[in-house]
């Protein structure tokens, strides 16, 4: 008889202990805050670069995707798949005007179709001309000046003397100001990150009546490249009046052996 109470009072206080231990763990998981609702914003599907697209390059189908976008944030200069859905097909066999990085949405600004054309002719902005002209070390800032780089265009003549006597006179003149390098040889970009690019011809970007200038100025003597620094990309076109009142310099000149002062115009 005392057995069976026993057994019966450990029963009790066994099913006692699961129900408190039950009851504790329903009361800890009604204490935690309850998960914020994650807020789906609505989404379209706009044409990216899926790899990076370099200067002057054909872009191929291989080379665009369709990636949700933010709706909000999507406007009439990216491609959306609802309204072009042909998107991929339509672009492809388009140069590259600009380079594209992946991940980064197509603009069609930044496309152009070739139509047979060669790249330089595609990347060329309306109305502006591409013109080449031989450079050197010396006259091309040793090699440190690289495509999309901006110069200054200078010309350097030997002049006679007015009077007739003396030495001839040095005369140098920046002609062109703020002109945008559109190649070293045959390349239109920096190759691999290096630093220089030493070639023998340069090809600028420059509007029809600088073409005529810098025509006429590669027969009137030589030319040379000054590199002009990043900060000053955005700066006006044209010469400042300092630099447009020219200032008289004495120069040494060495003509027949003998070195003699002359007067030289900048």
């Amino acid at each position: 008889m005392n057995i069976a109470r026993l057994v019966v009072l450990a029963i009790a206080l066994s099913a006692g202990g699961v129900a408190a231990y039950l009851a504790r763990g329903t009361d800890g998981k009604s204490s935690q805050p309850p998960a914020e609702p994650v807020a789906n914003l609505p989404t379209v599907e706009i044409l990216v670069a899926k790899s990076d697209i370099g200067l002057g390059q054909a872009v191929k189908p291989e080379d665009l995707q369709w990636q949700a976008w933010p709706a909000a944030t999507a406007n009439s200069n990216l491609i959306d798949r609802a309204s072009k859905a042909e998107a991929i097909n339509e672009l492809a066999g388009s140069i590259a005007r600009n380079p594209f990085f992946a991940g980064e949405p197509i603009r069609e600004q930044k496309l152009v179709k070739a139509n047979g054309s060669g790249f330089m002719a595609a990347i060329l902005p309306t109305g502006m001309r591409a013109l080449s002209t031989e450079i050197s070390p010396e006259t091309g800032a040793g090699g440190f000046i690289l495509p999309n780089d901006r110069v200054d265009v200078i010309l350097s003549r030997r002049e006679k003397n007015p009077d007739g006597k003396g030495a001839d006179v040095i005369q140098s003149d920046i002609i062109l100001s703020n002109i945008r390098v559109l190649a070293i040889d045959q390349a239109p970009k920096e190759k691999e990150g290096m630093n220089s690019l030493v070639g023998r011809t340069v090809t600028l970007e420059l509007k029809p009546e600088q073409a005529e200038t810098m025509a006429r100025a590669r027969q009137s003597g030589t030319l040379s490249l000054a590199l002009r620094s990043i900060t000053d990309a955005n700066a006006a076109e044209g010469r400042t009046e300092e630099q447009t009142q020219k200032r008289k310099e004495s120069v040494s000149v060495v003509r027949y052996g003998v070195s003699s002062q002359a007067t030289a115009q900048k």
